[in-house]
């Protein structure tokens, strides 16, 4: 029997976690009332160092409610937030689902032209938007169903002294933080209108809304091929499976007081189910960041230390760093959960150092809320996977050509996914959903391997695999290889195209302070570790890579800088590293078969990434894949 038929992941649970989490018929508004009716005057925010207790967040949700039901608001409808980490925020999430309707979350720093056919697409008539977004996307009242912007001052939630400080005092370093942190909206309606008793009263008289597990609670957008974005509706039911299985998964979360530290955005899937889902469930104070500046970090992580920190590797390994350098113990870390990118071992180690806690990497999607697989927190993880299935979840590698067709136990294929944390689907998307699901599993377009004792690796998204020479070349294999170069800060392997349609494997590398690019001196360490095929031709300097507000490298971006710096002729570093591969020895060649899962006889012309990701039935270019990061 193969480790999927056998569940085999299961022996690597910790002991404290059970095989499958009993979810109940719980909706995010019960378990934050339940959570409301335990620790009422325990904090729930901390802001700058101004602290709400639930008992005060839940008067302003109640009073943000009503106004937003005098704006129209009504069970079903949709309402845009469009902010970064704030109080706000948060009050508006639960005020929206508060009147049974969906929130609809956005990153502010989006362009009208980039958000407007989202707008579109979800009809929200009323969006909650911090003032400083307010200039570039009021416009999307012209055009899309947008009428009520009701404009968030983040300053007014912070601490009086700091708030007349930043609107007062005429210094030019405090003038510079206000322009970072509000700007001018007119044509709006001030939030701290809409909680006053003139617009909606106190909301003493709201009734219970008429909802359940499959009601949509957010929705996110992910990218697609043709640029058209896709609006994943997730649950009640998605988000009590995740709050309550990561409590699971976490050795007695909640059971002493827990603070999160918020930095990773709150419109993306991760920041939303692990900073304020999971706060809420365990009754929390979430110490929110509007963004991951390091001195706010550093200041939040005095003033404010956490017990809980999700987040990605390079957010780890800044603040182990900078804590290495200093001498800091941060020692009231317990937990903290990674995901967006691969994971070093040296970045777990340095970590765990200066915390004493756990940090384990899991990986998910924006339409599985986000986490799919996780490493167990009993000190079990294993470096280069992404874990185990997380309870109440079935996880299938498949043949992508025939995704009814399971793999062998150690074999690439497609993964696929069904439990209670995958999305009802896309909205307004019949035909997407239709190529999204196969026999009740969710497609994820991501190439992985499943061991014989069920633990899970991934190799590459199907669309950025490249071909070369006939093979398939997983860009993850060749990274973590590359990432344990003394002189590679980080990396992305991407395509080179080639006039032939075919690709050539190359890297775009950022290097460690001091390092000079070696071109020959990598390729020599690459070929010790790697079958010729894979050894990247080429590495090019790059002093950044292109990532998202969660730290994810974005390869396909990267790629296309790539092109773009090539077009310009600026593109010479490394170049002195080109050459002819050697030619794979018939071993090589039958190794890349049995791993790519087919023969060098299918005509490389026919295994366009575009063609594999067309005959999986997937799109191509769907975001939110790796290693719980999402495109939003």
């Amino acid at each position: 029997m193969s480790a999927f038929e056998e569940k085999a992941w299961l022996s690597s649970y910790a002991e404290w976690t059970p095989p499958e989490v009993d979810l109940g018929d719980d909706t995010i508004l019960d378990l934050y009332e339940e959570t409301l009716s335990k620790r009422s005057y325990k904090n729930a925010m901390w802001f700058f160092g101004r602290t709400i207790t639930y008992s005060e967040l839940d008067k302003q949700v109640r009073s943000c409610a009503a106004g937003l039901k005098a704006f129209g608001v009504r069970p079903g409808d949709r309402v845009a937030l469009v902010m970064p980490n704030c109080p706000q925020f948060v009050i508006s999430f639960l005020a929206v689902l508060r009147l049974g309707a969906s929130v609809v979350a956005h990153n502010p720093l989006y362009t009208a032209h980039e958000l407007r056919g989202q707008f579109n697409d979800h009809g929200a008539r009323v969006a909650v938007m911090w003032d400083k977004a307010v200039e570039n996307l009021a416009e999307l009242r012209n055009d899309t169903p947008l009428e009520t912007i009701v404009s968030v001052d983040m300053t007014k939630a912070m601490p009086k002294y700091m708030e007349l400080a930043l609107k007062y005092v005429p210094l030019k370093k405090l003038r510079e933080s206000r322009k970072k942190l509000s700007g001018p909206a007119p044509d709006t309606i001030a939030f701290e209108t809409l909680l006053s008793a003139a617009i909606g009263g106190e909301g003493h008289n709201l009734e219970n809304p008429d909802i359940d597990q499959d009601t949509t609670a957010v929705i996110l957008y992910t990218s697609g091929t043709t640029g058209e974005p896709k609006g994943a509706q997730i649950t009640h039911g998605n988000f009590n499976h995740q709050m309550k299985a990561g409590r699971a998964w976490m050795k007695d979360l909640g059971k002493e007081d827990e603070k999160v530290l918020a930095v990773l955005p709150l419109f993306h899937v991760y920041g939303l189910a692990l900073n304020l889902g999971l706060g809420l469930l365990v009754g929390a104070e979430i110490t929110l960041l509007p963004s991951p500046e390091p001195d706010l970090i550093q200041d939040a992580l005095k003033r404010n230390p956490p017990t809980f920190v999700p987040g990605v590797p390079t957010l780890y390994q800044r603040i182990a760093a900078s804590a290495q350098e200093k001498g800091q113990k941060l020692t009231s870390i317990r937990n903290s959960f990674s995901g967006a990118s691969t994971l070093p071992i040296s970045t777990v180690e340095a970590w765990e150092k200066v915390t004493g806690g756990k940090l384990v990497e899991g990986y998910g999607l924006t339409e599985t809320a986000p986490i799919v697989t996780a490493n167990p927190m009993d000190g079990s993880r294993r470096p280069g996977y992404v874990g185990v299935p997380f309870p109440n979840t079935l996880v299938r590698i498949v043949n992508p050509d025939n995704p009814t067709e399971l793999m062998p136990d150690g074999e690439p294929g497609e993964l696929i996914v069904k439990g209670p944390q995958v999305m009802k689907g896309y909205l307004n998307k019949p035909e997407a959903n239709e190529k999204a699901f196969v026999d009740g599993y969710f497609r994820t377009g991501d190439m992985g391997v499943m061991e014989e004792d069920g633990w899970i690796r991934l190799v590459s998204r199907i669309k950025e695999m490249i071909i070369t020479g006939g093979f398939n070349v997983y860009p993850d294999e060749v990274e973590n290889v590359m990432r344990a170069h003394r002189d590679i800060a980080d990396i992305a392997v991407v395509g080179r195209p080639r006039e032939d349609g075919s690709e050539d494997v190359v890297a775009c590398v950022t290097l460690e302070e001091g390092a000079a690019l070696d071109p020959q001196g990598l390729q020599d360490y690459a070929r010790e570790r790697l079958t010729p095929y894979k050894v990247p031709r080429t590495f090019y300097h790059f002093e950044e890579l292109n990532r998202d507000m969660t730290g994810k490298i974005r390869r396909r971006e990267v790629q296309q800088s790539l092109i773009d710096r090539l077009n310009a002729g600026t593109a010479a570093d490394g170049e002195n590293a080109e050459g002819t591969p050697e030619e794979p020895s018939p071993e090589e060649v039958e190794k890349g078969e049995k791993e790519n899962g087919w023969s060098l006889e299918k005509s490389p012309e026919d295994a366009t990434p575009e063609a594999d990701a067309a005959e999986a039935g997937t799109d191509a270019d769907d975001a939110g894949r790796h290693r719980l990061e999402e495109d939003s």
